[in-house]
């Protein structure tokens, strides 16, 4: 499903009480009414409540907002870039989650033009902080539909139209598709159905297939995938193997595809930029007929990594809520099965931290005990663990808002990053999420290239055009023998 922001109230022409529940129907996709009547009642004591926001969402009440309370709901919404509307380049933002990787490359004055993120929650808190503009912008739920590849009475024709139609013209594609084995079975069916060879038999079933699909139908300029570490193992690593070849396959160089061995450039480690120890594997691509890509390589990420680093004591809050502390029982629980582990030579327990280290990764999981980053609050390994010091001391999780900062959302003392879902979720999102600081060195390695290619393209308009051509957005310098549009743009 494709969804346009719902109001830019500076824009749509709608009179004052339409106006008013525009706004409120794009605000409760991210806050709930609670939220929403509580913030208002902050401006207007005493008016307003979670019942009345009930009420007029059901039609059952027709408020009216004053300028202030206006004004006030309007600074929900996240504020366009600083540079809007001067955009250097467009990009798609794939399997999105929060919005990690978008942030990078908007702030290298990248413009956003289609997301799409299926988590409903995840959704909620990349709303709340990301700008969508209503002329340029769109969001999607389901991949799928825009690929069509859940439908398998949908040709490869059918298909491509459908991509065209939906996904907007873009420069770059960004993707941080989740890591799935490939499988070639019914290779031989698709043969006897006539349908396509090459990646679409061998990714078919996946979602590295509709990344795929959409970047042979719209042909950017460049691409960014993004994925855990071992990626390059998975499947023994048949799985990496196919995705290389795909990207071949399709026109694309990819970045320090052949280092195998260790250190490896695609794979940067986050604490080069924050206290937290977080590989990833990061595939950056260009078209090859653009000839932008010569010498680039993620080697050059080192020119972007602060001198001075990060400690995890700069980004700890100095008041934490007791809630966050480990009740006895779970700290028992923990200590004791780690305990049990090292006895077994596993390296399986918990990961307790000073001010001082770098943390362990922090995983989705994270929401059920903090095991893998534990602050210390002063335990004493050298008393027995049931001393009232140091049940008293007994460490605690990070806060949500601390998590923002561990992953570069926010600055190291800041809380400017919106958090509009619960703790459980919040600790989900941030810990599926990545190091944003990666991503803006990666983006900025990237621009000059991306820069390039756009330029490439023009001149090639112009050509196509002054030999009585007509220009053709996204298409290669030279014809693409895998574009299943070509038929349809000519």
């Amino acid at each position: 499903m494709i969804i346009r922001h719902t109001i830019d109230p500076d824009k749509i022409h709608m009179n004052p009480q339409q106006e008013d529940l525009a706004l409120l129907k794009s605000l409760l996709e991210i806050y709930d009414q609670k939220y929403i009547g509580s913030y208002l009642n902050e401006v207007s004591p005493g008016e307003w409540c979670r019942e009345t926001i009930n009420r007029w969402m059901n039609g059952k009440a027709s408020p009216r907002l004053s300028h202030h309370e206006l004004e006030a709901l309007k600074k929900l919404l996240p504020a366009p870039p600083a540079n809007h509307p001067e955009y250097e380049f467009d990009f798609i933002d794939l399997f999105a989650g929060i919005g990690g990787i978008r942030r990078g490359f908007e702030a290298v004055g990248g413009r956003c033009v289609f997301t799409s993120e299926w988590n409903s929650y995840a959704l909620k808190t990349y709303k709340a902080n990301h700008y969508a503009d209503p002329d340029f912008h769109s969001f999607n739920e389901d991949i799928r539909e825009v690929t069509l590849s859940h439908k398998e009475d949908v040709t490869p024709d059918e298909a491509a139209l459908n991509i065209d139609r939906m996904v907007p013209d873009h420069d770059v594609l960004l993707a941080g598709f989740p890591c799935q084995p490939f499988s070639i079975a019914g290779v031989s069916k698709k043969n006897a159905l006539g349908r396509a060879h090459g990646f679409e038999c061998k990714t078919q079933g996946t979602l590295f297939f509709d990344v795929a699909r959409i970047i042979e139908v719209k042909r950017p300029t460049a691409f960014l995938l993004e994925n855990v570490k071992n990626l390059k193992s998975h499947d023994k690593g048949r799985t990496f193997k196919v995705i290389m070849e795909t990207l071949d396959e399709l026109g694309y160089w990819v970045s320090d595809v052949d280092v195998t061995g260790t250190p490896d450039p695609k794979v940067i480690d986050g604490q080069h930029f924050v206290p937290q120890h977080r590989e990833r594997i990061v595939l950056v691509g260009f078209r090859r007929d653009l000839g932008v890509h010569k010498d680039f390589t993620l080697r050059n990420i080192d020119q972007f990594i602060p001198k001075k680093k990060l400690r995890l004591g700069d980004i700890l809050e100095k008041k934490v809520d007791d809630k966050y502390v480990l009740t006895p029982k779970l700290w028992e629980y923990l200590f004791n099965y780690s305990i049990k582990h090292k006895a077994k030579g596993n390296g399986f327990g918990y990961g307790l931290v000073t001010g001082k280290d770098i943390t362990r990764t922090l995983s989705a999981r994270y929401y059920k005990d903090g095991s893998e980053i534990l602050i210390d609050r002063g335990f004493n390994s050298a008393k027995e663990l049931h001393d009232p010091e140091n049940m008293k001391n007994r460490p605690r999780r990070l806060t949500p808002r601390e998590c923002a900062r561990l992953m570069g959302y926010d600055k190291p003392d800041g809380s400017e990053f919106h958090i509009p879902v619960s703790d459980t979720q919040a600790y989900k999102q941030f810990g599926n999420s990545v190091v944003v600081p990666v991503f803006e060195a990666v983006a900025k390695l990237m621009k000059p290239r991306i820069q390039a290619a756009i330029q490439a393209k023009k001149n090639t308009q112009k050509k196509r055009n002054s030999n009585g051509r007509r220009a053709q957005p996204g298409s290669s310098l030279k014809e693409h023998e895998g574009d299943p549009l070509k038929k349809h743009k000519a």
